[in-house]
């Protein structure tokens, strides 16, 4: 590994799941500061999952995640827009100004600066004039514009996009990746759940394919191949819901996880690994 690229995540034999099943297991290897990652998979590969164990929101069943040089508070994550309840009386305004709780207080006051500030994030976004709009009157689109919005000004070292394209126009989308884009030349370090996998050769130079398990981890276009899609869809396919235990053995044409070296680089404790039952959690992940 480069010494300009440390390590910003590091997987240990990772295992994450509900309720005592995993949904993604045996996953190791280092993410360096800078990386743009796609992660990519069938429908139940885990991908939701991982970004999850990483936010903090569900501790691992094994091994270890470890994030040696993040400071406190220095994740943002996006989680599934169906896990937001639009419903909710907020404005535009004040919900992107949530991106600057961390600053200011759960209860402290917003200042001038701070309302400038969240004034130039809906400008950046495409969504001046909206400030006063409830947050349950937008599209799907400017709803998503809005949580990037409140990602600017959490200003974050690590984000976490959770199919941040999902069900959204084509323009939004397009541009959603150029502020992810921007955010990647800032030396920001960025893992994004994607099904897309055009727009992941386009734009993500590396990629980490799951099945339940690490399929390949590295370079996108050595990850996005015929044969290990269709290996990820074949382990997909045959996960084995009454298997007496965990114990996995990667084929010899599986790429294994190893350091990611992103193209542009600019500039919490977990319970001892056991074995595991497979079963299927009920999630989509």
């Amino acid at each position: 590994m480069h010494p300009a690229t440390p390590p910003l995540i590091r997987f240990d034999n990772l295992t994450l799941g509900y309720d005592r099943h995993p949904a993604v297991h045996h996953l190791s290897g280092e993410i360096p500061a800078g990386a743009l990652v796609a992660v990519i998979g069938p429908n139940g590969a885990g991908k939701s999952t991982l970004l999850k164990g990483l936010a903090g929101e569900l501790r691992p069943l094994g091994g270890r995640i470890e994030l040696p040089a993040l400071p406190r508070g220095g994740l943002a994550y996006l989680a599934q827009r169906g896990e937001i309840d639009h419903s909710f009386p907020l404005s535009v305004f004040d919900m992107v100004a949530l991106g600057l709780w961390r600053e200011i207080g759960a209860f402290g006051a917003l200042r001038g600066e701070h309302r400038r500030r969240v004034r130039e994030a809906l400008a950046a976004v495409g969504l001046s004039g909206f400030e006063t709009r409830a947050i349950g009157s937008l599209s799907g689109g400017q709803l998503q514009r809005a949580r990037f919005a409140r990602l600017i000004l959490q200003d974050a070292p690590l984000i976490l996009l959770d199919e941040p394209f999902a069900a959204i126009d084509s323009r939004t989308v397009d541009d959603l990746v150029r502020l992810i884009l921007g955010w990647h030349a800032e030396g920001r370090t960025i893992l994004t759940v994607v099904h897309d996998y055009e727009q992941v050769r386009r734009h993500f130079p590396t990629a980490l394919l799951l099945s339940r398990e690490p399929v390949a981890f590295g370079p996108t276009a050595e990850v996005l191949t015929p044969a290990l899609l269709a290996r990820a869809r074949r382990l997909s396919e045959a996960f084995d819901e009454d298997a007496p235990e965990c114990h996995i053995e990667l084929p010899a044409d599986v790429i294994q996880p190893d350091v990611i070296q992103p193209d542009v680089v600019q500039s919490d404790a977990a319970e001892p690994g056991t074995h595991h039952h497979h079963a299927h959690d009920g999630h989509r992940h």
